[in-house]
């Protein structure tokens, strides 16, 4: 079977985004190089041929994942960003807004954490390092406007503490189920709680 084949029809939006939705899935649970055309048609209902129609390959199915992903999360950070609130309010709107994207696209998030490094050295996929780097820049600069407003301790590692936050946050895509008992917004305040204010019991 070819692996390219100029799609012949455009899929209508809703056909589209649950086409998607499907790949995504399968790619966040099997992997990119695992997963070939047919599975993904199988998971959808559809012949393999068929799934062609719509996209002329799974690498335009993944870009088409990851932009939308990407574009939405960048949406959310550029208000936040734009706000010009102080750096707490503004770590806390960022962490908001991350546990709401793993709500609203929790597959694109896993395939990002396992597959963007190895992807990323493809010209196709360079925007994936484009927007590492303008992610690492926006957490950093409000880690060290806190550090210099005295809203951060004055000996934070701010690039060992933006790791931290990075990880923790992104890992909860690999256990996180849109609909389940705690809502984004409640699991990120439990989260800041917790970054912010720690664990153990004041004296």
């Amino acid at each position: 079977m070819p692996t390219k084949k100029k799609p012949q029809v455009t899929a209508a939006p809703a056909r589209r985004r649950e086409l998607l939705d499907t790949a995504a899935e399968v790619f966040a649970e099997q992997g990119y190089n695992a997963t070939t055309v047919r599975t993904i048609a199988d998971h959808a209902g559809m012949l393999a041929g068929s799934l062609y129609y719509h996209f002329d390959s799974k690498e335009s199915m993944l870009e088409e994942i990851l932009r939308t992903f990407l574009d939405e999360l960048w949406n959310g950070y550029d208000t936040v960003l734009d706000s010009e609130l102080g750096p707490r309010e503004t770590l806390e709107a960022l962490v908001t807004e991350s546990f709401r994207e793993i709500d609203r696209h929790r597959a694109a998030v896993a395939i990002y954490q396992k597959e963007s490094r190895q992807l990323a050295a493809q010209q196709r996929f360079a925007f994936l390092a484009e927007s590492q780097r303008k992610f690492e820049k926006a957490w950093l600069s409000t880690l060290e406007r806190g550090v210099a407003a005295r809203v951060f301790r004055s000996d934070l590692d701010v690039r060992l503490t933006y790791r931290f936050v990075r990880d923790t946050v992104w890992v909860a895509a690999s256990w996180y189920r849109p609909g389940g008992q705690h809502s984004p917004e409640e699991i990120a305040r439990q989260y800041l709680s917790m970054v912010l204010d720690g664990i153990a019991v004041r004296t």
